[in-house]
């Protein structure tokens, strides 16, 4: 059931993209800022206690019409199960922005693209250079697959199903919304969903770069990732963007020596002061945006092949 509840939301959501600015999505965001403004008094714990209740309130319903479904008719169920993995996956909400992005710069046009990467990523693209609307476009592209797609499909394995894929993708939007606010940054009351969201994503992340090493270059996505990862700022991103880039044979990440005159340097940025090393690969290009459009179908497919297997052992056992 597995299997088949994930392909079908594949295939619904490629033949109907779900909209980023769909009603359940902004009833999640208000629930989200409703809590805050309740609870945020400025402590850790009303953090921990306003986490605990939102997902309480999201993963509870989720779990009862499952297993209410179960009891009733398996085929509802299966149709739950869609649902929910087609409202949790987010394949298709960034694809749009990669593709004109790509397209822009086959046909040359660096304004376009620098405009389109500017909407998608919420920064300054006036100076960006071919090479670093690439970088940035890439590193934006396997992190939103990672945690669009492949972490959705790790937790919805597990045995509560469509309640885990929730709470994953609703432990990461609070992890961003309690945490990279202007009027939230270094606030107590968003640190408890930052290192929730850590401790939930530790193993797909690392899955993750597997999938990525395992469908492209093994030996240079290993290295990257055990010499590498450990210097970016974020810990998931630099496992992901050093397997990555890795895997294509591409340095995704630039010197963060200017840190200090940045107010606030990308997440991607990659931290090399003091080092000697960079990391292999050559620079990005407008190449390297096809060669991610490859690793990130490839990395989808060994999962599915992998659910596939996984799924037939199940039946037979």
């Amino acid at each position: 059931m597995t299997f088949i509840s994930i392909l079908c939301a594949l295939l619904i959501e490629q033949l109907k993209p779900l909209r980023a600015d769909n009603p359940i999505y902004a009833a999640i965001r208000l629930l989200a800022v409703r809590m805050e403004g309740w609870f945020n008094a400025g402590h850790t714990h009303h953090g921990r206690s306003a986490w605990i209740v939102t997902m309480l309130i999201l993963m509870v319903p989720t779990a009862l019409v499952y297993w209410l479904c179960v009891i009733v008719n398996p085929l509802l169920a299966l149709a739950w199960n869609v649902l929910i993995v087609y409202l949790t996956l987010g394949f298709r909400h960034y694809s749009h922005y990669f593709t004109s992005i790509q397209l822009a710069l086959n046909a040359g046009d660096e304004a376009k693209a620098r405009v389109l990467l500017a909407e998608w990523t919420q920064q300054d693209t006036t100076t960006m250079d071919v090479a670093e609307i690439s970088r940035v476009a890439v590193s934006k592209a396997l992190v939103s697959t990672h945690r669009n797609v492949f972490g959705v499909f790790f937790w919805f394995l597990m045995p509560l199903g469509p309640a885990c894929a929730v709470m994953y993708r609703v432990a990461e939007y609070l992890a961003r919304a309690w945490n990279e606010p202007a009027h939230m940054r270094n606030e107590a009351f968003g640190q408890f969903a930052m290192q929730a969201f850590y401790w939930i994503d530790w193993i797909p992340v690392r899955l993750t770069a597997v999938a990525f090493a395992v469908v492209g270059n093994f030996e240079d996505a290993i290295y990257s990732w055990r010499n590498f990862a450990n210097r970016w700022q974020d810990e998931a991103i630099g496992i992901i963007l050093s397997s990555g880039g890795g895997a294509m044979g591409v340095r995704l990440g630039t010197p963060a020596e200017t840190a200090a005159t940045v107010p606030a340097v990308d997440a991607t940025t990659l931290d090399v002061s003091g080092e000697s090393e960079s990391p292999p690969g050559d620079a990005t290009s407008v190449r390297t945006l096809q060669s991610t459009v490859g690793l990130v179908w490839r990395a989808l497919l060994l999962w599915m092949l992998l659910l596939l297997l996984l799924s037939i052992a199940v039946w037979l056992g």
